[in-house]
């Protein structure tokens, strides 16, 4: 028997940057499941592609089926064990990644992170960022109430405060929300979304389709310097 087709259509795509030695980002492409993700290894520490490409292992092995509190559960406490895992494993140096995922369920949407790979929605002609980065630079912003120009200055601005496999134990945020039609969203690591502009992320993800969405933002982000690897995945109806 033919499984019935995927409700949303996706593309994805992962490339190393151009002064880079290897790609540290992965991601999973998964429409049948309702589940995508994108992990980004942390930079500057040793075997970051081997942290981010678990980290999408890890979820790729999840089930697919049940309500999504129990999809979200069972994401949560595979991340929370892959954790413990990678810290055990970095015991004389950090082996850690980013995380953001994204999982649907009907008209329901969850959004599971940790670190400053982003999730965004385009909903209405607008743009909307609906993960918060887990760093130094947003700690700044919030507790000592900075300006983004004046928390930029900082020598430690983008050191990560959350990550799988990081020194502190896991701590992931999730967001739900009810999906529209015509909703697109947007996963990518910070290779992608630091090179455009709010206005150019925005313009990509107003027309085509996911596959074509992915290939003009690769393609912005490629006039331009693109020294950190970028990923993307895009999601539609």
């Amino acid at each position: 028997m033919n499984r019935e087709p995927a409700p949303w259509h996706s593309a994805g795509r992962t490339q190393r940057g151009k002064v880079r030695a290897r790609n540290e980002d992965a991601f999973l492409d998964r429409p049948q499941s309702g589940c995508w993700a994108v992990a980004d290894g942390m930079g500057g520490h040793r075997a970051g592609d081997v942290a981010s490409q678990a980290v999408i292992a890890s979820l790729a092995a999840l089930h697919d089926h049940g309500p999504l509190d129990q999809r979200v559960a069972a994401l949560r406490r595979c991340l929370h064990r892959l954790d413990r895992h990678l810290d055990l494993e970095g015991r004389h140096g950090t082996i850690g990644s980013t995380v953001v995922a994204l999982l649907v369920e009907g008209q329901r949407a969850a959004c599971v992170w940790a670190g400053d790979s982003r999730c965004y929605l385009w909903r209405a002609q607008c743009l909307y960022q609906l993960s918060r980065d887990h760093s130094v630079l947003e700690r700044l912003m919030a507790e000592q109430q900075l300006s983004r120009e004046q928390a930029q200055a900082h020598p430690d601005a983008r050191a990560l405060t959350r990550a799988v496999g990081g020194r502190e134990p896991l701590s992931l945020e999730v967001l739900e929300l009810d999906t529209r039609p015509g909703d697109v969203f947007l996963l990518c690591s910070d290779g992608l979304y630091q090179a455009l502009s709010h206005r150019e992320l925005g313009d990509a993800l107003s027309q085509g389709t996911p596959q074509q969405v992915v290939e003009r933002l690769f393609a912005l982000v490629w006039r331009g310097p693109a020294r950190d690897d970028l990923t993307a995945v895009v999601v539609q109806p």
